[in-house]
């Protein structure tokens, strides 16, 4: 349901992209903002991985700084049938984590420290999980083509108001604002509506590799809480590079940006409760059991590193 959910919205967005670019500028318009956007992408589809990391000042850890996270991660990868993908530390104290690579054979998952200390290994298993979810459905290259997609449109609404439109014929103003507004409005809103779908299937996904839906619900409450209300302030633990970077924000496992709950229609994630009420309906159904954590034992312990 999920995957075609995502390609009805697919298509959406092809059909929105070559409306905009039919009214605005002809065929030839939208063929040169389609080439221009996709050249832009093509180049973040090939480094998207490294500029992300970098962002984020994630530094690689092997099995010497992180050998319990790092096995844990082979195991869990050895569950999904995928090669074990390139384990990153962010020295944060939010509690967040994300996957990134163009494909299962070029993949890195990402970890803050901050839930690498307040978490127990269960359910940092289950986040783990969670991302190589990510990784198992080629996510990644689903939200590529919609980031094409959605700068094709929006390059292609500046159109409006500096070129002509159809015929040479310059455009009503009016409609010409509205199309610059209304059009890139329209793509970001399919566009976060993809990632919502995704994150539901990431969820169900990762609850199987992991063979534990439970622990995988009490890691998105404790971010949750964590990353919004838990913090000194009430406020929650505030991502400082996520702040800075804030188009990074939909490849996190719960938001980490403080202002998500300014506006609903612009969220990158479904809301927390409904993931969780999913995942706890996935284990009273007969979900996975013989969770897939660490050799420590289950309860309060915590995945050291050593070393940068």
């Amino acid at each position: 349901m999920n995957l075609m959910r995502t390609g009805i919205l697919l298509a959406a967005m092809t059909a929105l992209f070559l409306a905009v670019g039919y009214a605005l500028a002809g065929e030839g318009g939208m063929l040169m903002a389609l080439v221009f956007a996709a050249g832009m992408n093509v180049f973040a589809y090939w480094n998207s991985d490294k500029m992300v990391l970098r962002m984020h000042n994630a530094r690689e850890v092997g099995p010497g700084q992180a050998g319990e996270l790092y096995a844990m991660v082979e195991r869990l990868s050895r569950n999904a049938g995928l090669p074990t993908p390139k384990i990153y530390v962010m020295e944060d104290a939010q509690p967040n984590a994300f996957a990134t690579g163009r494909n299962p054979e070029n993949a890195a998952v990402a970890i803050t420290t901050g839930l690498m200390h307040s978490a127990p290994p269960e359910e940092i298993a289950g986040v783990m999980a969670h991302e190589l979810a990510h990784i198992k459905n080629r996510d990644t290259l689903t939200m590529t083509v919609t980031a094409t997609l959605a700068g094709a449109i929006g390059f292609i609404s500046q159109f409006a108001l500096f070129f002509g439109g159809r015929g040479g014929e310059r455009p009503n103003p009016i409609f010409a604002i509205a199309i610059m507004i209304l059009a890139p409005l329209a793509a970001a809103i399919v566009q976060m509506a993809i990632s919502r779908a995704r994150e539901y299937e990431a969820d169900r996904v990762g609850a199987e590799i992991a063979r534990d839906p439970i622990s995988l619900a009490n890691a998105l409450r404790r971010i949750e809480h964590m990353a919004h209300t838990g913090g000194r302030s009430g406020r929650g633990v505030m991502m400082r590079r996520a702040e800075e970077n804030p188009a990074t924000a939909h490849m996190f496992i719960i938001n980490p940006l403080a202002g998500i709950n300014a506006d609903n229609l612009f969220r990158t994630h479904p809301p927390t409760a409904e993931r969780v009420r999913r995942l706890t309906a996935m284990a009273q159904h007969g979900g996975p059991a013989t969770p897939v954590t660490s050799d420590a034992p289950r309860g309060r312990s915590r995945i050291p590193t050593t070393g940068s």
